[in-house]
């Protein structure tokens, strides 16, 4: 197509597509430079974080009973969704992850649907995450009487600066993204093992900690708010320990070898982060005490607070070294939220300004702009742990509408295209596909059993905002859909294929 000439445009069903021309993909070009290693980086990246604060509101939520039984329901929940995740990657390696499951499977709605409940899973984690730096720095002996800025009292001006920082490192290109990543993230992991070996070989594991919440009428210290509604209330922040790690495939057209290097990465990754969760859970709990961390902010240095008797030199050191695990997760859906912003816009479903590559590659506009959305969020919304706990609900909440649509996506793709070329196959095939469903579906429903003030209007608010997306596609995007954007090729293959027969025909 010639420089300023009109895009010709083309019909299939209710959409029309735009022949953008060669340039178009020029200008959205991404490199491919990880490996195995720095898609592990990436996974355990993405959700380290989990295991460093708000796990521990699933004991305020469901105590030690209710917490355990629903960790347990999540760690199924994420084993068997990383195994189809990791098979329709290598089926559909292209950045927009989710997106290009559905949209393959269940058509423009559905593509679009899980795009924009992964982007408010994403957004919102960054948001719950810079708030939390800001809260973490701010009980530094050094910081611990910081000025306000232009308005902005110490955690908002913190978490807005948290951004531009780790923005400006993704701008600098993939390579160093997401070498940054791995380093940030092993440094968030060993810190976390030091942390549990000092506490456990010291001699302050007490197996009565798990159980010391005073239960309320009719129930056990084990199950001090009921079974059910225990486990059912503690679900998204048992989820928290493993949040995101479905953003893996977001790096399927930055990977040397996506067929081979995606599925091994993200196996690897998820099962790192069973074995992370695990020792942040048995020995936060077993040495801090049920009761003593269950609306604790900085969960990890309070422990050691606990076990010492103050804030010794350990808790100084843990607590600093210990934002790596913020820092990590921080850095990582940042990547994740450009990418599939990145993806959507290339397609046309987002302004397509949105998906424009600088010379380092990297989409500028789609870290900078929700990150200025998730900022005026924090100035707004910054001044107790109950805003934090409402944004990992509302986050918890977007992804698990992700999780229903990907797995119903999963399932759309082994019945209707059983020939289709996989590089891997999941060991867990439909069956698993379908638990994660019924598990997730079970997860949504938590959001009625705990009674965080602002909760259950966060979750209204979030399927406001997917509706309110929706509605965008139906009388805009739909009509500005990119030919050349590589989750779009099938349906206009299909739509070729469909006019040929009735040719022949």
């Amino acid at each position: 197509m010639a420089e300023g000439e009109k895009p010709r445009t083309q019909r299939v069903g209710a959409l029309d597509y735009e022949h953008a021309g060669s340039g178009y993909m020029e200008k959205r070009r991404l490199d491919r430079v990880a490996g195995p290693l720095l898609i592990w980086g990436l996974g355990v990246g993405y959700v380290i974080s989990g295991e460093y604060f708000s796990w521990n509101f699933g004991f305020d939520a469901g105590g030690f009973g209710g917490m355990l039984l629903a960790t347990l329901l999540m760690i199924g929940l994420y084993v068997l969704m990383v195994y189809g995740v990791s098979e329709m990657a290598t089926a559909f390696p292209h950045t927009g992850g989710p997106y290009a499951f559905a949209r393959r499977t269940m058509g423009p709605w559905g593509g679009f649907a899980i795009g924009i409940a992964a982007v408010l899973e994403y957004v919102l984690a960054t948001a719950a995450i810079a708030m939390t730096i800001g809260f973490y720095i701010v009980e530094l002996p050094c910081c611990d009487s910081l000025p306000s800025i232009v308005g902005m009292n110490p955690v908002a001006w913190i978490a807005i600066l948290a951004y531009v920082i780790f923005i400006a490192v993704n701008m600098a290109g993939i390579e160093q993204t997401l070498w940054s990543v791995l380093a940030i993230t092993v440094i968030a992991a060993v810190t976390l093992v030091i942390w549990a070996l000092v506490l456990l070989f010291g001699g302050h594991f007490d197996p009565s900690n798990f159980t010391n919440i005073k239960p309320t009428a009719g129930n056990s210290s084990t199950f001090p708010f009921g079974v059910f509604k225990g486990t059912l209330a503690a679900l998204p922040y048992a989820a928290w320990f493993y949040l995101a790690i479905e953003g893996v495939p977001m790096a399927s057209e930055e990977a040397r070898d996506p067929a081979r290097d995606l599925p091994k990465g993200s196996i690897l990754a998820m099962w790192s982060l069973v074995g992370f969760s695990i020792i942040a859970f048995a020995v936060g709990a077993g040495v801090g005490g049920a009761e003593q961390i269950r609306g604790s902010f900085t969960i990890i240095p309070d422990v050691v607070s606990i076990a010492h008797g103050g804030k010794s030199g350990f808790f100084w050191v843990v607590t600093i070294v210990g934002l790596t695990g913020l820092l990590a997760s921080f850095h990582a859906i940042l990547f994740a939220y450009s990418r599939i912003i990145f993806s959507l816009s290339r397609a046309g479903y987002f302004p397509r300004s949105l998906s424009v590559t600088g010379r380092r590659r990297t989409p500028y506009l789609a870290l900078i702009v929700p990150a200025v959305i998730a900022s005026v969020l924090i100035v707004l919304y910054n001044e107790s742990l109950d805003a934090v706990a409402v944004l990992v609900q509302m986050s918890v909440f977007g992804a698990l509408i992700t999780y229903v649509l990907m797995m119903a996506a999963f399932i759309l793709f082994r019945r209707n295209e059983p020939d289709a070329e996989r590089p891997y196959r999941s060991p867990v095939g439909v069956p698993g596909a379908w638990i994660v469903i019924a598990l997730s579906v079970l997860a949504m429903f938590s959001s009625l059993a705990y009674d965080v003030p602002g909760a259950k209007l966060g979750v209204f608010f979030t399927i406001l905002a997917i509706a309110l997306g929706l509605a965008y596609f139906y009388f805009v995007s739909r009509h500005h859909l990119v030919a050349e954007a590589p989750e779009e090729e099938f349906a206009l293959i299909e739509q070729a294929e469909a006019e040929l027969e009735a040719d022949k025909a």
